[in-house]
């Protein structure tokens, strides 16, 4: 049995300390805010089996331009902000030629195809099925130019095994009656699912861990210091030893992977959400309008509206322009969504090439990575962890994790 820290109460960070402990280890938590206190609570709440295919890809090129000057883009750049972006976007750009972008398509592929493995057994002993809705999600296409330029993309998923049926503007009517007729295509994504309530099945996931033993630390940890027999995890006011550190905190890994080693250039995509109280009947599943980069989700509290992206650091103030403009699309959409409520803003951990950390830190064996997931860190969350307790265990990995090392950045 050995002594293990998680770093980050998120998806990733909670299923780790999940499948540690299932393995009999001794297990600390350590995370100020508590169970789901980053981009873990706002996100659309979806299980996306289907998300293979990175930010960074060929279109970036065609439609950057239209993105950063469009007033309805759902991408935006806070021009104070590009000195310290421009080393992020170069490599994100660098990224994005079809060669690398089709790499880590299918290394994200490889990864997506077991993420439901990563949740069955947490689910079930946790007793979280309550939260799970199986309806499976639904893209939308306003004209039918946005649906030719997508087609490349969804051939992509069907030969790398994803379930997806194209539909008419007949079949969305007829599967989501209450969604505005502005629609002319859509894709359903097979084997997807969605949360009633993301931040409250990772509150009863952690309530369910303290009572099988795990130890909870309301402290951010300000440094690591890797030996050859333990880790020194330092917080502002004491100081412990353990066997093995998992560091999980999202966007708040960058500095404590560079202790250990790795100056990986991780960065922040903001994104927000509006919660549209009492809608939750007028549509049965997640619905995300793909040129306006948002979904809808019905949840226990209504309706969520969550998207976009802006790079503009980790600074608090919120943008007026794009919170507006999902609430401007969303009733567009759905015009019965009423007053929303509850804006919020949360910083998704992303790398260049659209893949996450999943690996040792270069100083140590003992200091395991597993954050950067974008995008995807609600459904990579099980397996990440997992692959954390395979890391601490010795255990070979059930999927090839190569293309996620820390050290793919050192050159």
């Amino acid at each position: 049995m050995a002594k293990v820290a998680v770093l980050g109460a998120g998806f990733v960070g909670l299923s780790a300390a999940y499948w540690l402990m299932r393995d009999g280890h001794q297990v600390s938590v350590y995370e100020p805010v508590g169970a789901a206190g980053g981009a873990s609570f706002g996100n659309a709440g979806t299980f996306a089996n289907y998300a293979c295919i990175p930010v960074n890809n060929p279109s970036v090129f065609r439609d950057l331009p239209r993105y950063l000057l469009s007033a309805r883009s759902p991408l935006r750049l806070r021009w104070r902000y590009l000195p310290m972006l421009a080393p992020w976007l170069a490599r994100f750009l660098w990224h994005s030629t079809a060669a690398r972008s089709e790499a880590s398509t299918r290394a994200l592929a490889q990864l997506l195809a077991r993420a439901q493995g990563g949740y069955d057994a947490l689910i079930a002993q946790a007793g979280l099925a309550g939260f799970i809705r199986p309806q499976e999600c639904l893209y939308l296409y306003s004209s039918e130019a946005a649906y030719a330029g997508a087609l490349a993309g969804l051939d992509l998923r069907r030969t790398l095994g994803v379930p997806v049926q194209t539909m008419q503007a007949s079949e969305i009517a007829a599967l989501e009656p209450a969604l505005e007729p502005i629609f002319v295509r859509g894709a359903l994504f097979g084997g997807s699912w969605h949360l009633s309530d993301p931040a409250g099945f990772l509150q009863t996931l952690q309530r369910y861990l303290q009572a099988q033993g795990l130890q909870w630390h309301a402290h951010a940890a300000t440094a690591l210091r890797p030996g050859p027999q333990a880790v020194r995890l330092v917080c502002a006011d004491h100081e412990s030893a353990y066997d093995y550190v998992a560091l999980c905190a999202g966007v708040h890994s960058k500095a404590l992977a560079a202790q250990c080693g790795d100056p990986l250039p991780l960065g922040a995509e903001r994104g927000y959400h509006w919660m549209f109280a009492g809608g939750q009947n007028l549509i049965s599943r997640p619905v995300g309008w793909a040129e306006r980069g948002f979904y809808m989700t019905p949840m226990a509290q209504g309706v969520r509206v969550a998207g976009t992206v802006e790079l503009a650091g980790l600074a608090p103030q919120k943008h007026a322009g794009l919170l507006d403009l999902l609430q401007f699309s969303a009733r567009r959409a759905l015009p019965g969504l009423g007053t929303p409520q509850a804006p919020w803003l949360g910083f998704r951990p992303t790398l260049p090439d659209g893949l996450p950390v999943l690996g040792r830190s270069r100083l140590s064996e003992r200091v395991i990575y597993a954050f950067g997931h974008q995008h995807i860190g609600l459904t990579l969350g099980g397996l990440s962890g997992a692959l954390v307790a395979d890391s601490v265990a010795g255990r070979a990995p059930p999927v090839d994790v190569a293309a996620f090392a820390p050290g793919r950045f050192r050159s």
